[in-house]
């Protein structure tokens, strides 16, 4: 899979090059190329924003640069473009999924007030958001972005890691993990987990996801696994 990155500042996306991500670009699973917005302003002192007509704080970056920058990535991108906005749709594990089906994404990580939206309307696909909260650029988002989806690429990760997430299959959070040691600060591990009977464990398992899903997230429950989850608190 491959993802073409519209930023101007590129080197924020270094991080993108440990743990999985890294690895996977290493095995040549997933590529990222980075284009510098920047690099297609024509002002000799490269000047990529401007003041919003009609006044107001802040700036604006222009049409024409983002414009530019679009045409040199489309040249070798058939992507679908994706610009990273809090007026986009919030991203969400079946949204992660869906984009995992992609060969190829373009991201457009816009900055100060936004991208003037002519270009937008002439260009982007789709606008997603992670948040319902604004933050100095789009940069942090694709990366988020880049990250949830490469996991649901065949070949990064397995398919069992995947499968029992938060937010899986089941739409359920994930269970406690527990590792060594088998006690630490007077807390033991549950001795299902040591049991070595591997039913009873999913079956645990699967009642600690509704606890857990329960407590922390209700609302992503049915009514009946709301009523499961009571039983279990009285057990």
């Amino acid at each position: 899979m491959k993802f073409e990155i519209l930023t101007l500042f590129p080197e924020m996306f270094e991080i993108m090059n440990e743990s999985i991500i890294g690895r996977a670009i290493k095995n040549g699973i997933i590529e990222i190329n980075l284009t510098n917005i920047r690099d297609f302003s024509e002002d000799k002192h490269g000047h990529v924003d401007d003041t919003p007509y009609g006044g107001g704080a802040g700036m604006v970056m222009k049409p024409d640069v983002v414009y530019r920058a679009y045409q040199s990535v489309r040249k070798k991108s058939n992507g679908k473009v994706i610009y990273l906005s809090p007026q986009g749709k919030r991203l969400n594990q079946e949204k992660v999924k869906e984009l995992a089906k992609e060969d190829e994404l373009i991201l457009l990580c816009g900055h100060y007030e936004g991208i003037d939206n002519r270009v937008i309307e002439e260009i982007v696909d789709e606008e997603i958001s992670i948040g319902d909260y604004v933050l100095t650029g789009g940069e942090l988002p694709a990366m988020v972005l880049v990250d949830s989806v490469i996991r649901y690429v065949e070949g990064v990760l397995s398919k069992d890691s995947t499968a029992e997430e938060s937010f899986s299959e089941s739409n359920l959070l994930e269970y406690p993990q527990y590792t060594k040691p088998d006690k630490f600060l007077d807390k033991e591990v549950p001795e299902i987990l040591l049991s070595g009977n591997h039913q009873k464990i999913d079956e645990w398992r699967e009642q600690q996801s509704i606890l857990t899903t329960y407590k922390k997230r209700p609302e992503l429950l049915t009514n009946a696994q709301i009523e499961t989850a009571k039983k279990l608190l009285n057990e």
